[in-house]
């Protein structure tokens, strides 16, 4: 999140109110990540969604991490820089996704939210993903956050690389069950197994 902050060529949509927040407050942006991460997980009791240890971890780790991470990265003024910190941070975004949900320790707040949602209005996962991604964008724009090519490098490639890294992370159960989240095997295997495949 710091180095995609510091490429200053356009955050993912989340980042993009995080910052649009930040820039309307006295609070950092670590700060904001925080408090924006404990008000999501406000909307899981209506929605009867249980946090684990990883989202009580992602609420107060994240923030303070990319605060930390902020102050050891310089700005860099030069394209030749900014452009390769991008795709650094775009790659290392996916590699943390695949590990945080192989690891099984609960969902980030926002990502339960989506999946509360799902299971509440039997809507599918895809469907309230690009819902709430769109949202908070459009809030984070108007409040002043940065979009531009960096956004759109996310959202094209964050769905790929989190699923190349579940397959790499993915730790069988002890029955020798695969992770309901990484793919197996063709297409058509896939759907047999998955009886509802645009769902996930």
């Amino acid at each position: 999140m710091a180095m995609q902050l510091r490429a200053t060529l356009g955050l993912d949509p989340w980042d993009v109110f995080h910052q649009g927040v930040a820039e309307r407050t006295p609070l950092s942006f670590g700060t904001v990540v925080i408090v924006v991460g404990a008000a999501v997980l406000l909307l899981w009791i209506p929605l009867r969604q249980r946090p684990g240890l990883g989202t009580v971890s992602n609420v107060f780790v994240i923030g303070l991490a990319v605060d930390g991470g902020l102050w050891l990265l310089p700005e860099p003024d030069s394209l030749a820089v900014r452009i390769p910190l991008l795709v650094a941070a775009i790659v290392l975004n996916g590699v943390a996704t695949g590990l945080y949900i192989s690891a099984r320790f609960g969902p980030g707040p926002r990502d339960g939210l989506m999946t509360g949602l799902h299971k509440r209005t039997g809507r599918s996962i895809r469907l309230m993903r690009t819902g709430i991604e769109v949202t908070v964008l459009a809030t984070g724009f108007l409040l002043g956050g940065p979009i531009g090519v960096g956004t759109v490098a996310y959202a094209l490639a964050i769905g790929p690389l989190s699923q190349f890294f579940l397959r790499i992370f993915a730790i069988p159960d002890p029955e020798g069950a695969h992770s309901p989240v990484v793919a197996r095997g063709t297409a058509s295997e896939d759907r047999a197994e998955d009886p509802a495949p645009d769902r996930i």
